[in-house]
C-alpha cells in the first residue's frame, strides 16, 4: 500500500500526490531544495466562454438535409462555419503556487527514501546527515482543509530552514507577521481572462528555536521540529460561477490558518478520515514479493517479469487519487484531477465530458466511493442552467445539451472543429451516473429529487432533437460526430466527420430513453414525456453491423483515414453502455472492431487503453483484458504511476482501476457475475468491499483453483448470480439457499450476508 523510491523526484512526473477534494499537492521530496507544488481546485482563468453564433437552428436544419442527401463536405462546412463557437485557449485551470524549503548543511546525506503511503496519504522523506535522522511529512487534510509539511529530526535544534511561496503570475506575497506569509492573485492570463481570485497563508510553527520574516521568506532557526500551514480560499461561487463570493479572502485564509490544531491532532483526524474511505475496499493478487524494489523500478521492469502485486498497487492508486480530487464539497476532478503546475495546461485541464470526466468516475461505486461520486453529480446537475440555453439557443430544443468539454464556468456551447466539437451528446451521457449512483445505493429520494430531473431533461432534448431518417423512416441524431474520429466523404479525399445517427449517439439516447422509463416506473410518475418516450424508443434506430462483421460507427461503411484512432465511441452499448451486452451478434461486432482498432495502433493513449480493457472485461475475454493491463502499466504510466496520455492526465489511472474490477466483478445486466475475465496470470487473489449494483457488498478470494464469494445485501433486494460452474449459497445460518451450474437466484434479507461456494 505505498509506492517509494530511493532519489527525490528529478521531474513533475516523478513527484508524489498528495490531496484532500479542495487542497492538493504534488511532493518531490528534495533533501536541502524540496519543491511542494500546490493546488486549489477552483483557481481557473476567467471568460469570455465560447458562444455559438446567431442563426444555428437553421444552419443545423439545413445541414441535416445536406447530410440526408449524402453532400457531407458541404454540410461540414456549413456547421463548422455557422453553429461552431470559438475555442477560446488559453483559459485554464492553474497552480496555486510553489512552497520552497531550503535547508543548509544536508547536502551529502545517505538512507534516503521517500514514501507515498495509501492508507494514510502521507508523503514522507527522510535521510540522514552526520548521523542525524530527518524525517519529513506532507498531507493534504480535509478535515482542517490545509496542506501540512512538518520537518522533524532525532536531535533536538537540529532544524534550521528558509520557506518561501512563488507564482510567476497574477500573484503578490508578502510577510505580516514572523510566523506566516499571506499570498493574494487571481487566475488569469496576463492581463487577459481575470478569473478567480485567492488568497493563501502560510504559518510555520517551531517546536523551540525560532521563527522570523526576512525579505518575504519564513527563516526557521535551531528548531527541535517544524509544522507548515498552507490554506488557501477563492472568490468562487459554485451557485453561480458569474457573481463571485464577496466575503473577505484575507481575513478568511487568516482566521482559517491561526485556528490551526497541534500538529498531532491534525494528522490523527485526517488519517482517520482518509482511512475511512480507503479501508472501505481491499484488493491484493498474492504476497507482495518486490516491495524491497522502488517503485518506478519495478515499473520499468514490470514488462520483463512477473509483479501481479504491482497491478494490486495500481489499482489500489487509483482509489487513493479518487479519495484525494474528489471530496463532498469540493469540484470534480478535471482531467488532472486537482494537480497541475502549469498556468496554460493541455486542453486548459478543462472537463473533457465525451469521454474523460466520465471515465474519472467509472470507478467510485464499485469501490464504495458514492461521496466521490457527488462532485461529479452535483456539477452535472449545475451544467443544466446553461445547457438548457444552448439547447432552446443552438438547436431550438427543450431539455438541456452540452457538448465535448466545459469548465468551471459551465459554458456547453459547441466550439472549435466540428471534428470533436459538433457532438450534442454529454448531458445524455452524464445523466446515466445518476443512474448508476442510483443502482449502486438505491435511494428513491436521491431518485426522485436529483436524478429524475437530470434524467429527464436529457430525454426531453434528444425527443426534439431526433428527426426521421427518409431512406428508413427511423429516428436519427444530427448533424454529430463520433468523437473524435473522421471519414472520408464517398468519392471524395475530403476528411469529414458529420453524419446522421452515429452509432454512438443512437446508443447514448437509447440509453437516456431507458433510464428515463425506468425512473418513471421505479417512481410510480405519470409524465406526458412518457409515452412521447415509447414512441421515439419503438422507432429509434438501432447500431449496425458492416459487411465485414464491424459494429459500424457510422450510417456507411467509410473509409477512415485514421484507423487506429484512440476513441472506440461505438462501443459505448457495451461499456459504459448496457445495450448491447446480452447481444452475442453485437458483441462479436465489438470485437472485431477493437481488433481492427489495435491492429492499426489503437490503445495509444492511457484513458484509450484502460477503456479496452473495461471492453475486453465485457466480452469475458480475460487474456485479452490482461494485456491490456499490462499495456496500460508497460506504455502508459509515468513513474509515480500517474496516467500518461501523453501528457498525464487522471482518466486512465481510474479507467485502469474500473476495469480491474470489470474482470473480477460485473453487475450490469441484473446480475452478479463472478470472475467473468479473471486472467492466469492472477493464480491467487483476495478482494474485499467491491460493490455491485442492487445494493451489495462482495468479497472475492481465489487461490490454486478455488474461488469463493461472500455478498451482504444493503437493501433486501433479490439476487440473480452468474459462474461458468456450480455454486451454492449458504446463508449465516449455515442453510444452503440456492444451489445450481451456471446460474442461481434467491430473495435476500437486508444487512444479511451470503456466502457463495464455487466449483468447476
Amino acid at each position: 500500500m505505498r509506492l517509494w523510491y530511493n532519489e527525490p523526484a528529478e521531474d513533475w512526473n516523478h513527484a508524489l500526490p498528495v490531496g484532500g477534494g479542495k487542497l492538493g499537492a504534488m511532493v518531490f521530496g528534495g533533501v536541502s531544495h524540496e519543491r511542494i507544488q500546490m493546488n486549489e481546485d477552483s483557481i481557473w482563468a476567467g471568460p469570455p466562454v465560447p458562444k455559438s453564433p446567431p442563426g444555428a437552428p437553421q444552419i443545423v436544419a439545413r445541414a441535416r438535409q445536406l447530410l440526408f442527401e449524402g453532400k457531407y463536405t458541404e454540410a461540414q462546412n456549413l456547421v463548422q462555419e455557422g453553429v461552431m463557437g470559438e475555442r477560446i485557449a488559453p483559459r485554464s485551470y492553474q497552480t496555486l503556487g510553489d512552497l520552497f524549503i531550503e535547508q543548509s548543511g544536508v547536502e551529502q546525506h545517505t538512507d534516503y527514501r521517500r514514501e507515498l503511503s495509501l492508507n494514510s496519504a502521507i508523503a514522507t522523506t527522510q535521510w540522514v546527515t552526520n548521523g542525524i535522522a530527518y524525517h519529513r511529512e506532507v498531507f493534504a487534510t480535509a478535515i482542517d482543509q490545509a496542506i501540512i509539511c512538518r520537518i522533524a529530526s532525532d536531535k533536538a535544534g537540529a532544524i534550521s530552514c528558509r520557506i518561501s511561496f512563488h507564482r510567476e503570475e497574477n500573484a503578490q506575497w508578502s510577510g505580516i507577521s514572523e510566523n506566516t506569509l499571506l499570498i493574494t492573485g487571481r487566475a488569469g492570463h496576463g492581463e487577459t481572462h481575470p478569473g478567480v481570485k485567492f488568497s493563501a497563508g502560510i504559518k510555520a510553527i517551531a517546536e523551540n528555536g525560532r521563527v522570523q520574516c526576512s525579505n518575504d521568506a519564513l527563516i526557521v532557526e535551531n528548531a527541535d521540529a517544524v509544522t507548515i500551514v498552507v490554506c488557501a480560499d477563492t472568490d468562487y461561487n459554485f451557485d453561480d460561477p458569474y457573481m463571485p463570493l464577496t466575503h473577505d479572502l484575507k481575513t478568511s485564509v487568516l482566521s482559517t490558518i491561526d485556528s490551526a490544531r497541534p500538529y498531532p491532532r491534525i494528522k490523527r483526524d485526517h488519517t482517520r478520515d482518509h482511512s475511512t474511505y480507503f479501508n472501505r475496499c481491499a484488493f491484493s493478487l498474492g504476497e507482495d514479493k518486490n516491495d524491497n524494489i522502488p517503485t518506478d523500478r519495478r515499473l520499468a521492469e514490470f514488462e520483463h517479469t512477473s509483479d501481479p502485486a504491482l497491478v494490486a498497487l495500481y489499482f489500489n492508486f487509483g482509489r487513493y487519487l479518487t479519495i484525494c480530487c474528489s471530496r463532498p464539497g469540493s469540484l470534480c476532478a478535471n482531467l488532472q484531477g486537482i494537480w497541475n503546475q502549469e498556468y496554460e495546461a493541455p486542453w486548459n485541464s478543462d472537463y473533457h465530458i465525451n469521454i474523460n470526466i466520465q471515465m474519472i468516475y467509472w470507478l467510485c461505486e464499485l469501490v464504495g466511493l458514492p461521496e466521490c461520486h457527488e462532485p461529479y453529480l452535483e456539477f452535472s446537475d449545475a451544467l443544466r442552467k446553461t445547457a438548457r440555453q444552448t439547447a432552446k439557443e443552438v438547436y431550438g430544443c427543450r431539455g438541456t445539451a452540452a457538448h465535448h468539454t466545459t469548465d468551471a464556468w459551465r459554458f456547453t456551447d459547441p466550439l472549435g472543429k466540428v471534428q470533436y466539437g459538433m457532438w450534442p451528446m454529454g448531458c445524455g451521457w452524464n445523466s446515466r451516473h445518476f443512474m448508476e449512483h442510483w443502482d449502486f445505493n438505491g435511494s428513491e429520494t436521491f431518485l426522485r429529487d436529483q436524478a429524475w430531473p437530470v434524467v429527464r431533461d436529457a430525454a426531453l432534448f434528444f425527443l426534439d432533437w431526433l428527426v426521421e431518417d427518409p431512406k428508413t423512416g427511423k429516428l436519427v441524431s444530427g448533424p454529430s460526430s463520433s468523437p473524435e474520429n473522421r471519414f472520408l466523404a464517398p468519392g471524395t479525399q475530403d476528411v469529414c466527420n458529420l453524419v446522421m445517427g452515429p452509432s454512438m449517439d443512437q446508443q447514448i439516447i437509447w440509453e437516456t430513453f431507458t433510464n428515463c422509463l425506468r425512473c418513471a416506473e421505479i417512481l410510480s410518475l405519470d409524465d406526458p414525456i412518457i409515452d412521447d418516450i415509447k414512441s421515439a424508443l419503438s422507432r429509434l434506430a438501432e447500431p449496425q453491423i458492416g459487411t465485414d462483421g464491424r459494429l459500424m460507427e457510422w450510417t456507411e461503411e467509410f473509409e477512415e483515414p485514421e484507423p487506429g484512432h484512440r476513441h472506440i465511441s461505438h462501443i459505448y452499448g457495451v461499456y459504459p453502455g448496457f445495450q448491447l451486452v446480452d447481444q452475442p451478434d453485437f458483441l462479436s461486432a465489438t470485437r472485431k472492431s477493437i481488433e481492427h482498432r489495435l491492429a492499426h495502433g489503437g490503445g495509444h493513449t492511457g484513458w484509450s487503453r484502460a477503456w479496452l480493457i473495461n471492453v475486453w472485461a465485457r466480452l469475458k475475454d480475460a487474456d485479452r483484458a490482461w494485456e491490456d493491463v499490462r499495456q496500460l502499466l508497460i506504455r502508459s504510466t509515468l513513474p509515480n504511476l500517474f496516467d500518461n496520455h501523453p501528457p498525464f492526465q487522471m482518466d486512465g489511472n481510474m479507467g485502469g482501476a474500473a476495469g480491474i474490477v470489470e474482470m473480477i466483478l460485473q453487475s450490469h445486466h441484473q446480475a452478479i457475475e463472478l470472475f467473468p475475465a479473471l486472467p492466469d496470470a492472477w493464480a491467487e487473489g483476495n478482494a474485499e468491499g467491491l460493490r455491485a449494483r442492487g445494493g451489495f457488498i462482495v468479497d472475492l478470494q481465489w487461490k490454486n483453483g478455488e474461488k469463493s464469494a461472500h455478498i451482504t445485501s444493503l437493501l433486501g433486494n433479490p439476487i440473480r448470480i452468474l459462474y461458468n460452474g456450480s455454486m451454492r449459497a449458504i446463508d449465516d445460518d449455515q442453510e444452503v439457499i440456492a444451489e445450481g451450474r451456471g446460474e442461481i437466484a434467491f430473495q435476500t434479507e437486508k444487512g444479511k450476508s451470503y456466502n457463495v461456494v464455487i466449483s468447476q
